[in-house]
């Protein structure tokens, strides 16, 4: 924890206060201060006192020493490029509380968090691409890091993510909201995918940050994801360029969608694809579209084609587990936060608070019960 002066947590409560879009007087009154003691407080003038700061903390729903951490960089970066009066979204609050609990982790040095593979990616000396075709070869670059071979399907990407070092959570976060946010830690990353999407968007907003993350943008918030066009955001649409090639592999795709055409017509070869790659049928029509694989007949059929349970019977689809649906915790992290719970460097309820209600006690390892004499093993 940093050591800081009443300016600085003063600023941190101000920073903290604006995540959750609550004013001063708001805040007074959840704390029964005046809003002239919290407007006093925030500028380093009157100084606070350990239970005002721990009902603050509790107002404002984070941890006290949420206050004395150094702040993720990124967040401080983004937050001041905007202005003070920046007015954050429900997924900005999110991700930096995300964040900070990934954070969190890796300073206790738990192995299983698997943080050093983000070494891989700044060894690859990735830089943003200016084209189609760098979009399309920054896919094949992602799917080596990612130890996957050219043309196969990404069964759980985000699995695959957390080995470059990128943690995807996910939260149903509504409808009128951002799609997917991202930010880069001092080392490696966090992502936030809004689950309220069905599952083939909600893996391609998750492949669209794996862009922003090989790239290093330091912080990102996609509100709607693969609906850019290249002459507003040039960025972003290589971007979405990049995550359709990511999930739908150009020389599989290439090679694939002409037979299955051929064998079984244009609609039975769309809903094998879409199953195969795991992806909907508007990524799959605008993949064909952009690849030059299908006229614009054919792209406009192909999405409007839908799924029947009928065609998952008889095509024998394989159904898998919704991919980041409802509230989900990164696999590496959730093994982590388990393995402290094991050492007993962290409590139980914080290990619940943690893995954001997807245990419950009886979920985590119980801690083993230890002889009277094992005691001497803890005294120097």
């Amino acid at each position: 924890m940093a050591n800081i002066d009443a300016r600085m947590l003063g600023e941190r409560i101000r920073d903290a206060r604006k995540r959750v879009d609550m004013s001063q007087e708001d805040l007074g009154r959840a704390v029964n201060l005046e809003r002239t003691v919290v407007n006093k407080i925030e500028g380093g003038v009157r100084r606070v006192t350990a239970l005002e700061l721990s009902d603050i903390a509790a107002a404002l729903g984070v941890r006290m020493s949420t206050f004395f951490e150094e702040p993720t960089p990124a967040l401080v970066s983004h937050r001041s490029s905007q202005g003070l009066d920046t007015v954050d979204s429900q997924i900005d609050t999110l991700l930096a509380k995300l964040a900070s609990e990934v954070e969190f982790i890796a300073k206790l040095g738990v192995h299983e968090l698997g943080i050093e593979a983000a070494d891989a990616v700044t060894r690859a000396g990735i830089t943003p691409p200016s084209t189609s075709a760098e979009a399309e070869g920054l896919a094949v670059i992602a799917r080596a890091l990612m130890q996957l071979s050219a043309d196969e399907p990404i069964y759980q990407l985000s699995d695959k993510v957390a080995g470059i070092g990128l943690f995807a959570f996910s939260r149903d976060i509504g409808r009128d909201t951002a799609d997917a946010g991202t930010i880069l830690l001092r080392r490696g990353g966090v992502s936030l995918v809004n689950s309220h999407m069905k599952i083939g968007r909600r893996r391609l907003a998750l492949a669209h940050e794996v862009g922003h993350y090989l790239i290093s943008d330091e912080y990102t918030v996609d509100w709607r994801v693969a609906a850019h066009s290249d002459s507003d955001v040039p960025m972003e649409s290589r971007l979405d360029r990049f995550a359709r090639a990511l999930l739908l592999p150009k020389d599989a795709l290439s090679q694939k969608w002409p037979e299955k055409v051929e064998l079984h017509g244009e609609r039975r070869a769309a809903i094998l694809l879409a199953s195969e790659f795991r992806v909907d049928m508007a990524t799959l029509a605008t993949r064909l579209k952009e690849l030059r694989l299908a006229d614009s007949d054919s792209i406009v059929s192909v999405r409007g084609f839908r799924t029947t349970q009928a065609d998952m019977v008889e095509m024998n689809l394989y159904v898998p587990l919704e991919e980041l649906e409802g509230t989900t915790v990164p696999r590496n992290f959730a093994l982590a936060v388990l393995q402290l719970v094991r050492d007993e460097r962290i409590s139980r309820d914080r290990a619940l608070e943690l893995l954001q209600g997807t245990f419950d006690d009886t979920d985590l390892p119980r801690v083993r019960e230890r002889r009277p004499d094992e005691i001497w093993n803890f005294v120097s």
